[in-house]
Order: structure tokens, then C-alpha cells, then sequence
């Protein structure tokens, strides 16, 4: 009777634990049968315990909680062997969509043996609302930004994750529409199956539709085996059809179908394929005019675009440059041993005025050179690329270069003379556009006067 009741004061001690938690939690065995389900769990999901204690977790929520992440949709489980954490979209017993977080691990006995799983997971919903109500928000799922145009995408990123339709993202090249599709694909029920993009530009024409579709044992010479196409890699995951403007329209037909019937034959195969993928796509080129010019089909255009999103050019969304600039910094930092240089504000000033053709992987590449190229613990915009740096914009302070000239120097920002060159290429160590940069003249001025001078012209080909 002693250990008895000894017994249900620890279950009782457990339970005031659990419902005094911030997080929900959620308990099986490996036969999905829940165990715990305490007091946040509850208001998370709508759902009493009463009603899912000893219930199958499948049946009580009617699909499975994790969406396509659950580990146990099988009839025999995967085992857990490390913990596993990830983003779910669930809805709720009333209709609400909830964005959690989720932390899956394994129940294992003294012995070793698996007994089941503990999931516990925190509701993001509110924060995230609330970030983006406020236009606060400067990093989600991964992507940077504060710009309005950015809050929008993020509210779109969220809102379509739930739902299976095909996305077209849109954008210049260097936007990031790899890294929007990634997000959706992350925080969806396709989340923890496999990510597959696909460059349509840089497969030749003749083995596209093998490239996606896969192909069977003798459909064409070097067919030796039965081949897997991407479609057939991205099941259960996410399938993402970069630059899809360049796709044959032949293969458009084929796509079509699939988005139809979602099914497919491989090439030079008979047998139906059927899979569940999701399909995003992307491109920089505008796909109404592609239509309108007869290289892209109409009813494949609309297929595809029933959730368009357009990502604006860097150009249109200074203020997120400097928070872009710092977050590449910070990832130099983490993969260097060296301490990494600061931006001075003079360079960014530069990079403020810079139109970015290449957009946020072109800023990427900017901070790289950058880093490389410093020589102190900060990043002065003799710096930079030639391409900011030369850049029309008003002639900086002295206090913009790391050495400036001595004083009583005969260094006269503006005014070239062969001393005073000398000086510009001794402290710059022969670099001709640094140089300029210190003479407060352009690079142009500086090399035609050094044609024009054999001396100093000799001068600076020591270096």
C-alpha cells in the first residue's frame, strides 16, 4: 500500500510539473498511443486531455500532428536516434493556424529500449503576428530584412506554408528566390522531406525531361538501368523549378499533366508514377511576356502561378543593407579564426548609394572581397570593389583612409603632383586606386597623369 501510494504522488508531482511548463507536451508509445498531453498542449491545440489520453495521436487529430514530419505514418515506426527539432504548421481543433516549434526525442528504458517519443513545442503564432503587425521583423526562415516589402513576404511565406499550392516567385537575379522557396518548403508539412531544386537553364534540351522525370532501362542509347527523375526525389518533399522559363515546350506539356493528374511516365515507360510533391517555381524573367511571345504556355503560366511572389531588387530596399551587410559579416566571422573587420561608415555610405545590379548575392560577395581585402579592423572604402568604389560621391574626409600623410607633407587632396603621388603609392603599397582614393582624384586622373610622366610612371612600377 506504501509504494502504492508513493506511486501515484509521483505521477501526481509529474503532472503539476508538466502543466507548469510553458511548453505543450505531448507523450507515445510506438504505437501512437498518447501517455501525457499536459496543460499548454491543451490550449495550443483545442483539444482536453480527456479527449487524447489514451487515443491513438493519428485518430484524435485526425491527420498526423506533425503533418508529413512524423515519424510514425508507417506501420512500422522509424525509431528515433537523436533528437529531432523543426518547424510545424498545425491547425487547431477549432480551425486555427498554429505555428509551433517542435522538439521530438526518444523515451528510452534503463535497459535501452525504445518505449515511445516526448515532443514538447512552444507556439510561435502570437510573436510572429505581432512582428509583422509591427513591421519588426528582421529575420524569417532565414531570410533577412526590415524593408516593408519584406514584411509582406514574410506574411506570405507564412500563410501559404499551410497550404499545398503551387508558388512562382518572381525577382531580378540575386534577390534570394532560392532561399523564399527553402522557407516555405522548411516551415511546411513538407519540411522534413527533401528540398530538390532544379537549374531548368543549365540542363541541355535533350535530357531534360529524363533529368525530371527519370527514364526506364533502354529508353535511349546509355540508358543502361531504370533511373530516378527529380520529381521521384522530391516525394514528400519539395520540388523547386528555378529559371522555368527556359523549359522546352515540350516538357511544359509534360509538366502540365503532372500538375493535372499528378502522375507522370518516365521516358520511354508506360507505367503511371505518382507522387506527392510540392512545386515551386522561379525566374527573372517576366512570364506574361514569355507567353505573349509564344515561349511559354498559357495554361501552364497559370498552373504555376496561383501564388505569385515577387522579390524587390536590393536597390528598392536600402535600409535592409546594412542589416544584410552585418549579418554576412557575421558569417565571415564564424568561418574565420581572425577577428573580422568592422564597416567604416564611409564604405557603407558608398554601398547605401551603390545600385546593386546583382543584387543580395552580389552584397554578399561585396563583404568577402571586403574582409579579404582590409588590412585593419575596419573596411574603408579603398576596400571595396573598384566597381563601389568608383562610384561618383563627394570627396571623403581625411579620416576615411587608415594612413593618412604626414603633416607638413607636400599631400594635397585634389592636386596631383609628382610628390605627392609618391607619397599616395608608398602608403597604399603601389595600389593605384587606393592611391587615387588619397589623392581625392579619380583613377582615370592619376593613370593619365602618369603617362604623361615617366619619372613618377617609373616610380610606380616598382611595386
Amino acid at each position: 500500500m506504501k509504494n502504492f501510494t508513493h506511486s501515484l504522488l509521483d505521477r501526481d508531482n509529474l503532472n503539476l510539473v508538466l502543466d507548469n511548463l510553458k511548453l505543450g507536451v505531448i507523450a507515445h508509445t510506438p504505437e501512437r498511443i498518447i501517455t501525457v498531453f499536459n496543460k499548454e498542449a491543451e490550449r495550443i491545440t483545442g483539444y482536453s486531455k480527456k479527449e487524447v489520453i489514451g487515443q491513438d495521436c493519428h485518430i484524435v487529430f485526425q491527420t498526423p500532428f506533425c503533418g508529413s514530419k512524423c515519424s510514425f505514418c508507417e506501420e512500422t515506426p522509424s525509431l528515433l536516434t537523436e533528437t529531432k527539432q523543426y518547424p510545424v504548421t498545425n491547425i487547431t481543433k477549432n480551425g486555427e493556424t498554429r505555428h509551433l516549434d517542435m522538439t521530438v526525442s526518444a523515451i528510452l528504458d534503463n535497459a535501452g529500449i525504445f518505449k515511445g517519443v516526448i515532443a514538447s513545442f512552444k507556439d510561435l503564432t502570437d510573436s510572429i503576428t505581432l512582428s509583422l503587425r509591427a513591421e519588426n521583423m528582421t529575420n524569417f526562415a532565414g531570410i533577412i530584412g526590415k524593408d516593408k516589402s519584406m514584411q509582406d513576404i514574410f506574411r506570405q511565406i507564412r500563410d501559404v506554408a499551410l497550404y499545398n499550392y503551387p508558388v512562382h516567385v518572381s525577382g531580378d537575379t540575386g534577390t534570394g528566390k532560392e532561399r523564399v522557396a527553402y522557407a516555405i518548403h522548411d516551415i511546411s508539412a513538407y519540411g522534413t522531406g527533401a528540398f530538390v531544386p532544379v537549374n531548368c537553364g543549365a540542363i541541355p534540351e535533350g535530357i531534360v525531361e529524363s533529368e525530371l522525370f527519370g527514364h526506364v532501362k533502354g529508353a535511349f542509347s546509355g540508358a543502361v538501368k531504370e533511373r530516378k527523375g527529380r520529381f521521384e526525389l522530391a516525394h514528400k518533399g519539395t520540388l523547386f523549378l528555378d529559371e522555368v522559363a527556359e523549359l522546352p515546350l515540350k516538357t511544359q506539356v509534360k509538366l502540365l499533366r503532372f500538375l493535372q493528374e499528378g502522375s507522370f511516365e518516365k521516358v520511354g515507360g508506360e507505367k503511371k508514377v505518382s507522387v506527392d510533391v510540392r512545386i515551386i517555381s522561379a525566374t527573372n524573367k517576366n512570364l506574361k511576356e514569355e507567353v505573349r511571345q509564344g515561349r511559354f504556355r498559357e495554361d501552364l503560366y497559370y498552373r504555376l502561378n496561383v501564388i505569385p511572389i515577387h522579390l524587390p531588387p536590393l536597390r528598392e530596399r536600402q535600409s535592409d543593407i546594412p542589416l544584410l551587410a552585418a549579418h554576412f559579416l557575421a558569417e565571415a566571422e564564424q568561418e574565420s579564426k581572425n577577428k573580422v573587420p568592422e564597416l567604416a561608415p564611409e564604405a557603407l555610405n558608398l554601398m547605401m548609394d551603390y545600385k546593386w545590379p546583382g543584387n543580395v548575392r552580389e552584397l554578399k560577395n561585396v563583404i568577402q572581397f571586403s574582409v579579404v581585402r582590409s588590412r585593419g579592423d575596419k573596411i574603408w572604402p579603398t576596400d571595396l570593389p573598384a566597381d563601389i568604389a568608383g562610384e561618383a560621391h563627394p570627396p571623403l574626409s581625411d579620416e576615411a583612409f587608415p594612413n593618412p600623410a604626414p603633416m607638413g607633407s607636400p599631400l594635397t587632396r585634389g592636386k596631383l603632383t609628382i610628390e605627392s603621388i609618391k607619397i599616395a603609392l608608398t602608403q597604399t603599397g603601389g595600389n593605384k586606386s587606393k592611391a587615387a582614393r588619397v589623392l581625392g582624384v579619380g583613377r582615370a586622373t592619376l593613370y593619365r597623369f602618369l603617362a604623361q610622366h615617366e619619372a613618377i610612371k617609373a616610380y610606380a612600377e616598382r611595386f
